[in-house]
């Protein structure tokens, strides 16, 4: 397990994963357990309600995962696609996870599937409710910082998702795929702003001990910041 005298502040806004089953035994299931494990301090945000900026949401933290909500409507992910270009505008690190690589994706043009058996009937069936904890392989593509964290090619993930995207956003890539050419991971690429999305559950007691490597990206992103005396995020842009 990792840990720190000094925890790196990251805020989290969605809500917690699924946490029924033991996990991988190596750190406490969910985000604040993996976190706190790769040396952050996990702070949970409240969802937005318009009244403030995403600097004062935001203060005291170095960088945020976007995960998305559990009752999900298109005024919240909206609220998810607002804080994805907020990060963007003031490079600002962003992990997002799930659904809010979903958001990520539309917020800078791409565009998504809402429900992968229906429009892309050849893909694999990428989950199964209500059972959790089913897993396929993904192939992690090379050149890419995916590969540099978990390896380049096949590893096994955990599959919750009915979505997927359809259409990259333009500045990001593909950095894995299923089996069926489904994205599963992106990054982005123009310029030194760090965004990274993965479909897959990487904090969920289906996650392996490889996922937290995600998280430890993250954390790595945020270290000039920290060094610099963690600015807070309302010092930024509104």
């Amino acid at each position: 397990m990792f840990v720190s005298n000094n925890p790196t502040p990251i805020a989290i806004y969605g809500s917690e994963v699924h946490l029924k089953g033991r996990g991988v035994g190596l750190w406490t299931t969910g985000y604040h357990g993996t976190l706190a494990a790769a040396g952050a301090k996990p702070v949970f945000l409240k969802p937005a309600r318009g009244d403030r900026s995403w600097g004062e949401i935001l203060a005291g933290t170095v960088g945020v995962i976007a995960c998305g909500f559990d009752q999900a409507t298109p005024g919240k992910m909206g609220d998810v696609e607002s804080l994805c270009m907020w990060c963007r505008e003031n490079r600002f690190p962003l992990l997002a996870i799930d659904a809010g690589m979903l958001a990520m994706n539309a917020a800078f043009g791409g565009l998504n599937y809402a429900d992968l058996s229906r429009e892309m009937p050849e893909a694999l069936q990428h989950r199964h409710p209500p059972e959790y904890g089913v897993r396929h392989a993904i192939n992690i593509l090379p050149d890419t910082l995916m590969a540099k964290l978990m390896g380049e090619g096949e590893v096994v993930v955990n599959s919750e998702h009915r979505a997927g995207i359809q259409r990259l956003a333009r500045d990001f890539v593909a950095t894995a795929v299923a089996l069926d050419n489904v994205i599963e991971a992106i990054e982005y690429k123009k310029d030194n702003w760090f965004a990274l999305g993965v479909q897959w559950q990487p904090a969920s007691t289906s996650a392996s001990g490889l996922d937290i490597q995600v998280f430890r990206a993250l954390f790595d992103a945020t270290m000039p910041a920290m060094a610099s005396g963690a600015r807070p995020a309302s010092a930024l842009a509104g």
